[in-house]
């Protein structure tokens, strides 16, 4: 019995260390298909378009108390921002869960170290450097801070 209880113990924090990376099952990510490298300058690449697409707060504030519940993230609401794996401003869907998690606001890589990254990206793909599907396959990836740590060189 005290094994098992161990055991829970064990996976409990390990989960809970582990909560700003989104469960790569749960969350994926997905990508707007009207978001495409042809309509870039119509779309991502209009400074503000993110706030007219991004989801509103009832519907975010609703998924992430749901998604708490469901991994037992500890804290409240108010410790996590629901967001998104793929950012709005590099083609990620607005209100599909599977690119919604709640991203801790606290932390060696808290909301706005992702932030940076996401800033990076879309930069980088609007002005060409790369790709809309390069720029995507970023946050794409099961660790999003192993993408931080080969842009900014941090270990």
């Amino acid at each position: 019995m005290r094994s098992l209880l161990l055991l829970l113990v064990g996976c409990s924090s390990s989960a809970q260390s582990q909560s700003y990376i989104p469960d790569h099952q749960r969350t994926p990510g997905t990508i707007n298909p009207k978001v495409t490298q042809e309509n870039l300058k119509a779309t991502v690449c209009i400074s503000g378009q993110s706030r007219t697409i991004r989801p509103p707060a009832s519907y975010t504030n609703r998924l992430k108390a749901k998604q708490m519940r469901e991994v037992s993230l500890p804290g409240t609401a108010h410790d996590y921002h629901e967001d998104h794996l793929v950012p709005l401003c590099a083609g990620g869907h607005p209100t599909d869960p599977r690119d919604l998690w709640p991203q801790p606001l606290t932390g060696k890589w808290a909301d706005k170290v992702k932030d940076q990254l996401e800033a990076s990206a879309c930069r980088q793909v609007c002005r060409g450097d790369i790709t809309l599907k390069d720029g995507q396959a970023i946050f794409l990836e099961p660790d999003w801070t192993k993408a931080y740590m080969r842009y900014f060189g941090m270990k």
